[in-house]
């Protein structure tokens, strides 16, 4: 039976019943975040904004070693594809073809700026100079305007120029070599966003580009997310890793214990 209304005993069971909901409504929205950041981690990154931060912060070694696990292809660019300085980034690949051909043709480089022009950001320019290894196949000027569209980076199977230009902007390349030549008058554009072979490598248009300081990785569009899963769960064993190791001074211990070399 309830208490009369208006009593002291009934207004202090309304009390009890609002202090109640408070707290319920309390606990909920302090497990709500954890529910949330749970289901986040179990979920697999599948939008390009989480691929590429999902990429971002995984090794590229380990990223090499997934692909080969799980395309069963080496997909890594060989030791001469270095940076013009230390970097780290990820993007997807917009490809460009040049083909040896001397010519007196103003135009012939045209579709080469035009895909830049063109490029979105998060974009990495990766070029194939034909025969190219002396030859720079870009430079300060299209390293500006990569730079100014928010391009991740540029991957060049040839040479680069300007070097301090673009280490004073800080827009990263990698190329097989630093020269001081042009290919004006002496390639022709081929194609923007086909296949090419970079360093060894296919490449096609919109692939993701991860590059360290070990070096330049090509992901297949169709295996990220499965790539990125298994690379991070590389990156979190070799990592933990290290303190066991310095722990029981073994890595054959290590190894037996997280099953990764």
């Amino acid at each position: 039976m309830m208490p009369p209304v208006g009593s002291a005993q009934f207004r202090r069971v309304i009390q009890a019943v609002v202090l109640g909901s408070f707290v319920i409504a309390a606990i909920a929205l302090r497990i709500a975040p954890l529910f949330a950041r749970t289901h986040q981690v179990d979920s697999p990154a599948t939008d390009d904004a989480s691929l590429l931060d999902g990429f971002r912060h995984v090794e590229v070694a380990s990223v090499s070693d997934a692909l080969e696990q799980i395309t069963g292809r080496k997909m890594y660019m060989s030791h001469r594809m270095r940076p013009i300085f230390s970097t780290k980034f990820a993007g997807f690949a917009l490809t460009v073809l040049l083909k040896k051909e001397t010519n007196q043709d103003p135009h012939a480089l045209d579709g080469m700026l035009a895909a830049i022009d063109h490029g979105s950001s998060n974009s990495v320019y990766v070029m194939v100079v034909e025969d190219g290894v002396d030859i720079a196949g870009m430079g300060g000027l299209m390293g500006t305007a990569m730079n100014s569209r928010n391009f991740s980076g540029a991957v060049i199977d040839g040479g680069v120029r300007d070097v301090a230009y673009l280490q004073k902007i800080g827009f990263p390349v990698y190329a097989l070599g630093i020269v001081p030549s042009t290919s004006v008058s002496h390639y022709r554009f081929a194609g923007a966003n086909i296949p090419v072979v970079c360093d060894g490598v296919t490449v096609n248009a919109a692939d993701i580009i991860v590059a360290d300081a070990d070096g330049v990785v090509v992901v297949p569009r169709g295996s990220a997310v499965a790539v990125l899963k298994l690379a991070q769960q590389m990156d979190f064993k070799e990592h933990s890793m290290y303190a066991t190791i310095e722990k029981l001074k073994s890595i054959q211990e290590a190894v037996k214990q997280f099953g990764r070399l």
